[in-house]
């Protein structure tokens, strides 16, 4: 179960002040609040000042006639489209991102909501441009706006490059899409059934959404390289609906009891005793829902989704802490078979490494596609779809040699065995100084 959020105050006053009116103690026509305001102000049939005279037919005619008022126009409020492509800078001319979900600290650091030194230290984060926390907002309003849409779009009989395509194309636009400032954050996932992760069609793929399938949409998104890590996952039919039910409330759990100096090993156990308690009825047959053992939630840091802090989905004995400031991928994947996955299947999924070894290339062809991914991805995922999409062709013997030099890290599919069901939810939570934001947090989950 969700616990309720918080109710705090903004991390800074500023931030509360931005989502009022500036001046909200001032009318529309100069004079505060509390001073009588004209008619027209009130209920648009008084008379506008220089408006009030009487003009005569004829300079004799004794009566005159008053003009009529114009009624002021309002400004028709912008809406989402369908498909979604209006940029999120027309739905929030303000530039101010709404706030996720708010959840307290436990125990030891309960404190820290009342704290002013936490609020100082949060105030001082949020002002600097490489911490603030309007860049993740930003990047989790265009992961809701286009989730929520493609949830009603993605039906049985579409092809897995239809559903990606619609999410991607949603996804720049609201993002409005500008080099490293902010884009698409990695492929979108569409891994199905046994597949749990990593699967996204590369091109010629003609693979189609059937009515049993158990899809796993997995995307992101990112602005200045802070980037919104979210997923979710649809079916069409109710045989694992439990399966579903059991995932999404370990992510919870994960989410829950998330926080500043938890050891990342008892995270795991949490994780593992939810997702534990629920089992599948296939049949007649009773399938125990299982946590990916070798599956992991992760840190993000920028420019960079993996970034080097692990959340097993099972006890283990990793004592490493979270710390204040860090931002993590919370993402939880249940299995009715082994509970284990293994590469399978074609590569869609890339990356250059952060601390890529600087090597001499044999192949021009290899030298100039790492020019390319360099200049359109940096250290952001990619896949072959994404190089189509900036020119590249015939690059698979460069992209297959620069993964074996080390310098691109490639990311086959990851799957269970055949004929089980794996199930995925994920969300991405920011440990702030004073409370725990649920970034990516939205009516559906």
């Amino acid at each position: 179960m969700t616990p309720t959020a918080a109710t705090l105050p903004s991390e800074n006053n500023g931030d509360a002040t931005l989502k009022k009116s500036v001046a909200s103690d001032v009318n529309e026509n100069g004079t505060k609040r509390g001073q009588d305001a004209p008619p027209d102000d009130v209920d648009g049939e008084g008379e506008d000042e220089g408006d009030d005279e009487a003009v005569a037919e004829g300079a004799g005619a004794g009566e005159g006639k008053k003009k009529k008022k114009k009624k002021k126009s309002k400004k028709k409020k912008s809406e989402q489209s369908e498909p979604p492509r209006v940029g999120l800078s027309k739905l929030f001319p303000s530039g101010v991102y709404p706030e996720g979900e708010l959840q307290p600290y436990k125990d030891d650091n309960a404190y820290r909501i009342t704290s002013e030194e936490a609020r100082y230290n949060e105030k001082l984060a949020n002002e600097d441009p490489e911490t603030t926390y309007n860049d993740i907002r930003r990047a989790a309003e265009v992961h809701r706006q286009v989730r929520q849409r493609a949830r009603k779009f993605i039906r049985p009989g579409m092809t897995m490059t239809e559903i990606a395509n619609y999410i991607e194309d949603g996804t720049r636009a609201l993002v409005e899409e500008n080099g490293f400032e902010s884009g698409v954050g990695f492929p979108t996932g569409l891994s199905l059934n046994h597949c749990a992760a990593h699967y996204t069609p590369n091109a010629g793929d003609t693979v189609v959404l059937q009515q049993g399938d158990v899809l796993k949409v997995d995307f992101g998104v990112h602005v200045n390289g802070r980037i919104l890590d979210s997923a979710f996952t649809l079916t069409w039919e109710p045989t694992y609906n439990k399966l579903v039910e059991a995932v999404k409330a370990a992510t919870d759990t994960g989410v829950r009891e998330a926080g500043i100096d938890v050891r990342l090993g008892e995270l795991g156990a949490a994780i593992q005793e939810t997702m534990e308690s629920y089992e599948v009825e296939v049949g007649s047959k009773i399938y125990p829902v299982k946590p990916i053992e070798n599956l992991s939630g992760h840190s993000i840091n920028k420019y960079q989704i993996h970034g080097g802090k692990s959340v097993m989905l099972v006890k283990n004995d990793d004592d490493t802490k979270m710390e204040e400031g860090e931002y993590f991928a919370i993402e939880t994947f249940g299995s009715t078979g082994r509970g284990r996955i293994v590469e399978s299947g074609e590569c869609s999924h890339y990356a250059r490494k952060v601390d890529a070894p600087h090597v001499p290339l044999r192949l021009t062809s290899a030298k100039s596609l790492l020019k390319s991914i360099n200049k359109n991805f940096g250290t952001l995922p990619f896949c072959r779809r994404y190089l189509d999409r900036v020119g590249e062709s015939k690059y698979l013997l460069a992209l297959n040699h620069l993964v074996q030099q080390g310098i691109v890290q490639d990311y086959p599919p990851l799957c269970d065995q055949r004929g089980s069901m794996t199930a995925q939810f994920e969300h991405t939570i920011l440990l702030r100084p004073t409370v725990k934001e649920v970034v990516s947090r939205g009516d559906d989950f």
